[in-house]
């Protein structure tokens, strides 16, 4: 069973041939639209969402499938107390490919191991959002043709922006990629990606200005401050507003540069940058509908696995990160893999102590 649960799965190949059939429904998207005809999607949004939820169910139908789901957990059997496992294992049984967006970070993995269907990750907390990863690979390519070779700067809150994450993991896969890491010091990248940049000898360098570089970008990737992922309200307030691109800054990038952004903004890019032909976000999200839908039309069509295979149940969490799903859903194994040679949780990538 193929899932999608982070993009560091998919080696290069496959995501070339990803975007190849993407490229493909972009160019003739009426030859598609009987690619995913009797298949279901279930989309299970445990969080609010806009452009991704609407954007998997907008594939879903472009493709001559159909959908159901809920995006207010509050409406299903969760909130009678139903656990993930007894969620997945019930819609699986209905659908041929889960979508999923959670606050818990490693949902996703926990729910591919008791589905019966493909499981594809639309976010999970402030860990990974691979599908947004396509959405962005997908706007690169197509608007400058190539990958490889750029400079990238990702802006704004990195220790918690799952697409950055998600964007670090996917670049590894390129030649020569240098990035700017543009943060406050405490939401710089999290510790188990820069593990991961050393370990794949990706060349980057972390400056807390965002002026000082944009002449050197070929790619502007800017983030908003989450105040939903903050525990701490006193640490967003102290970093909201830190960034901000305005019409002027813009002034001193190249002029190919692309100013991305995975949405929804708000007041990180003023709306006088909306008219510059640099900025792509509202393209960025058209053509993340369109690697969705290329997405779609592979994993829907799978065939379904019968018997998955028996998983061990655990007792108690060994991973003490709190946003964990291992904290809130006991029976799951207690996975470890190793992350730049360190021990850490399976489902959200934390170090284990």
């Amino acid at each position: 069973m193929r899932h999608l649960i982070d993009f560091g799965d998919l080696s290069r190949r496959e995501w070339e041939s990803l975007y190849a059939r993407a490229s493909r429904i972009m160019d003739n998207p009426a030859g598609f639209i009987d690619a995913c005809r009797g298949r279901v999607m279930a989309s299970l949004f445990y969080e609010p969402s806009t452009r991704t939820n609407f954007s998997f169910q907008t594939a879903m139908l472009r493709l001559g499938g159909t959908v159901f789901g809920f995006a207010d957990p509050s409406s299903s059997s969760v909130a009678k107390g139903e656990t993930l496992k007894d969620t997945v294992k019930m819609v699986s049984g209905y659908a041929d490919v889960v979508v999923m967006r959670t606050p818990w970070e490693g949902a996703a993995k926990a729910a591919s191991l008791y589905s019966h269907v493909p499981v594809v990750n639309a976010g999970d907390g402030g860990h990974m959002h691979p599908t947004q990863t396509t959405a962005d690979l997908t706007t690169i390519t197509r608007l400058l043709g190539r990958v490889d070779g750029l400079s990238v700067g990702l802006c704004g809150d990195l220790k918690n922006g799952r697409t950055v994450h998600s964007l670090i993991k996917a670049l590894a896969k390129f030649e020569n990629i240098q990035f700017f890491l543009i943060s406050p010091r405490e939401l710089a990248v999290p510790d188990y990606m820069r593990a991961f940049m050393r370990e794949n000898n990706m060349r980057f360098t972390a400056v807390t200005g965002l002026e000082a570089v944009i002449p050197q970008l070929d790619v502007l990737y800017m983030t908003r401050i989450q105040r939903e992922r903050f525990v701490d309200p006193l640490e967003y307030e102290r970093n909201k507003g830190v960034y901000i691109l305005t019409r002027r800054k813009l002034d001193r990038a190249k002029e190919h540069m692309l100013v991305m952004h995975p949405l929804p903004r708000v007041d990180e890019i003023t709306v006088d940058v909306d008219d510059d032909p640099r900025a792509v976000y509202f393209e960025q999200a058209r053509y993340g509908m369109f690697a969705r839908m290329a997405l779609l039309a592979d994993l829907a069509n799978q065939p379904r696995l019968d018997r998955p295979q028996a998983v061990e149940i655990g007792t108690t969490p060994v991973c003490r990160n709190p946003r964990c799903i291992t904290r809130t859903e006991y029976y799951l194994p207690p996975l470890v893999k190793k992350n730049g040679g360190v021990d850490c949780c399976a489902f959200c990538d934390a170090a284990l102590d």
